[in-house]
């Protein structure tokens, strides 16, 4: 059951009973994120399944192939549609992705994510690759732009400003990427942490604004594909609400990408790359 608009799909309702202690609960309706699976698709070959928050599935699904190789740049794309016809049961469970002309996709860079693999929304595609295999992809991030403390904690206020969904929820995460003047360039939220962050690189790539990019800002833990991502967006800065995890920062510090979380409050804990910080 749905009581909200078509064109905000991230939130449904479902009947919930509020028990306390001191009195009796009756039945009403509550907002709770929505998930549904998207099948990625490229050229009609099926090649990952990720539990994620409905809109915004083209920008997901080619910021997903660009953080893993597939995808070098928006000019490798083609179209980029979701497969069936509106009304058919299912429609909009599956997006493919086509190559651009002249261009062709390199799916065997996607090794770890063969067809039917899912991609659940708490973890993304995780331990397919070691450290030092992504950075033979990718490569440090030698980037000498200086990121002044404020921009940072701006970022993830700013990213509580535009959490719609979680707002009504409590259920979504949300990613945001800034530029070095603090200007919001693309904002998602999502289910998935590594989903918002694909949604965000979608869209920068669609808006040419990629390069521009200089902070990424998540609402949540940092795990190992968040800094991923990052390094494939060339992203030099995470700011993040919550905790990294070890690999995080492993990551972060052999790929040179300053790595800021407990963001708050005025403070932080910079675990890598702190010179970067002005």
């Amino acid at each position: 059951m749905s009581g909200e608009p078509a064109e905000f799909p991230a939130i449904a309702q479902r009947t919930v009973k509020r028990m306390r202690l001191e009195s009796d609960a009756s039945p009403e309706l509550d907002a709770v994120a929505v998930e549904e699976p998207l099948e990625i698709r490229v050229a009609g070959d099926p090649l990952a399944i990720t539990m994620r928050t409905p809109g915004e599935d083209r920008f997901l699904a080619v910021g997903f192939l660009h953080a893993e190789g597939v995808v070098p740049s928006l000019a490798h794309v083609g179209t980029v549609a979701h497969c069936g016809r509106p009304g058919d049961e299912g429609f909009g469970h599956t997006i493919d992705v086509s190559p651009g002309p002249g261009c062709s996709l390199d799916t065997e860079a996607l090794d770890g994510a063969r067809r039917g693999t899912l991609t659940t929304a708490s973890c993304g595609i995780c331990g397919r690759r070691s450290i030092d295999d992504l950075l033979v992809r990718v490569g440090p991030l030698r980037d000498g732009r200086r990121v002044p403390r404020e921009l940072l904690l701006n970022a993830i206020d700013s990213l509580r400003a535009q959490q719609r969904a979680f707002t009504r929820t409590g259920g979504a995460h949300a990613a945001a990427a800034l530029a070095i003047d603090g200007t919001c360039l693309a904002h998602a939220e999502d289910v998935g942490r590594h989903n918002a962050v694909d949604k965000v690189v979608g869209r920068l790539l669609y808006d040419g604004k990629l390069e521009h990019a200089v902070v990424l800002a998540v609402s949540g833990r940092v795990s190992f594909e968040i800094v991923q991502k990052a390094a494939a967006a060339r992203i030099p800065t995470i700011a993040a609400v919550s905790a990294p995890t070890s690999l995080a920062v492993d990551l972060a510090c052999k790929a040179e990408i300053t790595l800021a979380a407990f963001v708050r409050e005025g403070g932080m804990n910079v675990y890598a790359g702190a010179d970067r910080i002005d």
